[in-house]
């Protein structure tokens, strides 16, 4: 089956068919608003060959009435289908864009690693907007455009057969470049949205690294690379602006073609008394309406194959595997211990480069376990093993005695708390970023967290306290103050299992000082795994894994690995050193 049929037999079912009484209704009205529109062409024949040489001033004043009626009924039934199906259609945008959102919100971190934020916004926002010509207008349009001209194609036979096929003639070659541009065009579009979403993705890292290009007097560069690509998307839009237009061009000369032999034929006709004139105009202004929609469902055609293609790669997003597959994630934990073992975990990132070689270890519950080793040695790894942000090639991860691969995620990362070097931070005030984990959280509770984590420090000095703005990921704080905020969530998330992941790096001393009491507050009575850039903080560890190249080298208490002399103690005395 094409890729094209799947596309469409999916929009179909998601979009189209759970609003089948919206878009019957829209296609019941404008097939009304075309029969009313036919009125018109009718009542010319009559007015020019009954009506005028009859003199009836009554028929006249009828004959009016009843166009007039009809005039009025095809505007209404205009605007009726315009309000009720472009709405409906706006609507389904907010609900698809939700849905879209949703997706992504269950995708496994792996996903975010290699696709840019800034593409995956125009997934969200743009990618979805086709979908207005699917359940709007465009495609009840399409279907009714067809309805009228296959109705007014049999008057045309009726009023003159010879002078219909003169025309079908020049309307079949423009249907043919019209399918030909269509499928030239669509590819051209898939291709666009591709382009779109890099270019999107830059700019939202531009103004997200700003201080870094600032910094390093790199506007030029950073500008030339986003000129590169806006011409790139340039040439994009160029192809498709070239077929659109040799499409219309098409239509101009070829229905030009065939409005001129009309009016020779028309003519011969009316001169050898086998047309009459009411019957010519009739006829002109039928072919009008067969042509009209012909024309038009050129441009709806070239709007839907852009719907299309966005849904194509909508489509692609919502049948990626889900991070949380409750097919194979069954087993629902509730109060957790915090027991965790590591039995032989093997990883690798890309099925080619093993990070981590047959892991084993245990933390029990309530024991700090501290990580440390070279750059790249595999530290950041157990810690995403222990988040189930990623899963091992081979081996298990237990929580108490549960193989976490088989653990809906949502039953144990509500018992899961975790704080990164550079965690992030919403704009909006302090109050309502360490209220994240936990919105209903009572005032009693979060002022617990926030004299734990030692945040009353320095929101006591501000003149809104907790209430005051902090910027697009906290911009207006200092590393420490940052860094307080998180501990202060994750103390309100209450969690049984922590992940420190270097939070006390790159901090001045007195920062270090108070982050450290509050780090002190978070991991009592937790299973803690801990990422330490500065060892000086994890003499006190349970247990000490030194990790190098994938592999468990050493391990014990502080003072165990001090006199061994092996590579802890290399770090160690190094560092001390500094």
């Amino acid at each position: 089956m094409s890729k094209k049929k799947v596309s469409f037999n999916w929009a179909f079912k998601e979009f189209i068919w759970p609003r089948r009484k919206v878009v019957s209704f829209g296609l019941v009205l404008i097939i009304f608003r075309s029969i009313s529109g036919l009125i018109l062409p009718y009542a010319s024949k009559t007015l020019i060959d009954e009506v005028i040489p009859s003199k009836d001033t009554d028929s006249l004043f009828l004959l009016l009435i009843i166009v007039c009626s009809a005039l009025l009924f095809q505007s209404i039934s205009s605007f009726s289908l315009t309000r009720i199906l472009s709405v409906e259609a706006q609507h389904l945008i907010s609900v698809l864009r939700a849905k879209v959102q949703k997706k992504l919100l269950t995708l496994p971190i792996s996903f975010f690693d290699n696709n840019k934020s800034g593409a995956l916004v125009s997934r969200v926002m743009t990618d979805v907007e086709g979908v207005r010509n699917l359940v709007g207008t465009g495609l009840v349009q399409l279907i009714g455009g067809c309805i009228s001209a296959l109705v007014s194609l049999f008057i045309l036979i009726n009023i003159n057969a010879q002078m219909t096929l003169f025309v079908l003639v020049p309307v079949s070659i423009f249907a043919l470049i019209a399918l030909k541009a269509f499928g030239y065009i669509r590819p051209i579009f898939r291709i666009r949205g591709k382009i779109n979403a890099e270019v999107t993705g830059r700019l939202t890292e531009t103004l997200n690294g700003i201080r870094v290009i600032k910094g390093f007097n790199a506007e030029a560069q950073e500008l030339k690379v986003f000129q590169s690509g806006v011409d790139e998307l340039f040439q994009n839009v160029k192809k498709s602006l070239t077929a659109t237009a040799f499409m219309t061009s098409s239509s101009t000369f070829l229905l030009g073609l065939a409005s001129a032999g009309i009016m020779g034929m028309g003519g011969y006709f009316i001169m050898n008394n086998s047309m009459t004139y009411g019957e010519f105009v009739s006829f002109t202004l039928f072919l009008g309406f067969m042509i009209a929609p012909i024309v038009q469902m050129s441009n709806i055609g070239s709007q839907l194959t852009e719907a299309f293609a966005g849904l194509d790669r909508t489509q692609e997003l919502m049948n990626l595997t889900e991070e949380n597959d409750l097919q194979v994630r069954k087993i629902v934990l509730r109060k957790i211990e915090g027991n965790i073992s590591f039995k032989n975990i093997s990883f690798a990132y890309d099925d080619k480069t093993t990070v981590l070689h047959n892991i084993s270890f245990e933390a029990p519950k309530g024991s700090v376990i501290a990580l440390v080793g070279s750059s790249g040695s595999g530290k950041s790894t157990i810690a995403g093993l222990a988040t189930a942000f990623l899963n091992p090639k081979s081996g298990q991860v237990l929580i108490d005695g549960v193989d976490l691969s088989k653990v809906d995620l949502r039953t144990y990362r509500n018992q899961l708390g975790v704080v990164l070097q550079d965690d992030f931070l919403y704009e909006g005030t302090i109050r309502e970023n360490i209220l994240f984990p936990r919105p209903s959280a009572s005032e009693k509770e979060l002022q617990q967290a926030i004299h734990g984590a030692y945040v009353n420090e320095f929101t006591d000095r501000f003149e809104d306290g907790i209430d005051t703005l902090i910027g697009e990921r906290g911009v207006k704080l200092s590393g420490g103050q940052r860094q307080r905020i998180s501990i202060a969530r994750a103390l309100l998330a209450n969690p049984k299992i922590v992940v420190l992941d270097e939070a006390t790096s790159n901090l001045d001393t007195q920062s270090e000082a108070f982050i450290q009491k509050s780090l002190n507050l978070l991991m009592k009575d937790r299973t803690t795994f801990v990422i330490a850039h500065r060892l000086s903080t994890i003499q006190k560890a349970d247990q000490i894994l030194v990790i190098e190249n994938g592999d468990i080298v050493e391990r014990g208490k502080h003072e165990e690995l001090i006199s061994l002399k092996g590579r802890y103690y290399e770090l160690y005395t190094y560092q001390t050193r500094m």
